[in-house]
């Protein structure tokens, strides 16, 4: 059975070739395309591809939302997050998102085609370039705390490090000026972090932002 494939990247050329490379395959077939999340969505509810295989450094609503209300729409819904992010935070806020695998973007494409193929058959999937990343992170959790956010709250505090307003925030989510508000005060309180230049030296030393 053709697998039908939705790919979700704000860069045109960046889907082309990777369209190209999925499309080489004789049972893999892409369906739709996306620049942004809110588009993402709308594609999905009119097409519902078996896989999406969402750009986790989406502008505006970034991936990780992307991914949390696609899963939030159909608990089913099978997406390979492909990021340039090899950390651990990333891979584990992805997963917990609802994305069942994960494949960074400095991968062969044959790990991309293969995740493709593991993730429609219902399975996780991780490249083996952070497969690594993960395991010392269990063994050596220096950033339990990023992992103690939740993809939303992560999201947030990517774009208020990127120097973005809670207004914009707001806009770009979705959500009420309150609510990002109430969100930046949790994300200092589970990091112990005093003040936003605290939080944005955090998040850049550990590599959680960039």
């Amino acid at each position: 059975m053709t697998i039908r494939v939705m790919l979700v990247d704000d860069h045109a050329i960046v889907r082309e070739g990777y369209k190209r490379l999925l499309e080489l395959q004789s049972d893999i077939v892409v369906v739709a395309e996306a620049g942004d999340g809110g588009e993402a969505l709308n594609q999905w509810r009119a097409l519902r591809p078996a896989v999406v295989v969402i750009d986790l450094g989406l502008p505006g609503m970034g991936g990780l939302e992307l991914i949390a209300r696609l899963r939030q729409r159909d608990e089913a819904c099978r997406m390979l997050a492909f990021s340039m992010h090899r950390d651990a935070v990333w891979v584990a806020q992805a997963l917990r998102a609802g994305a069942l695998g994960y494949v960074t973007k400095s991968s062969a494409p044959s790990q991309l085609v293969a995740a493709v193929r593991e993730v429609n058959q219902g399975r996780r999937v991780l490249s083996p370039d952070v497969s690594g990343e993960v395991a010392s992170a269990l063994l050596d959790p220096q950033d339990s705390a990023a992992h103690g956010l939740s993809p939303r709250e992560f999201e947030v505090m990517r774009l208020l490090v990127g120097g973005r307003t809670p207004q914009e925030i707001a806009q770009s989510l979705s959500l009420s000026v309150k609510t990002v508000h109430n969100v930046h005060y949790q994300i200092k309180s589970k990091l112990g972090t005093a003040s936003d230049f605290e939080l944005a030296r955090m998040a850049w030393q550990r590599g959680w932002i960039g």
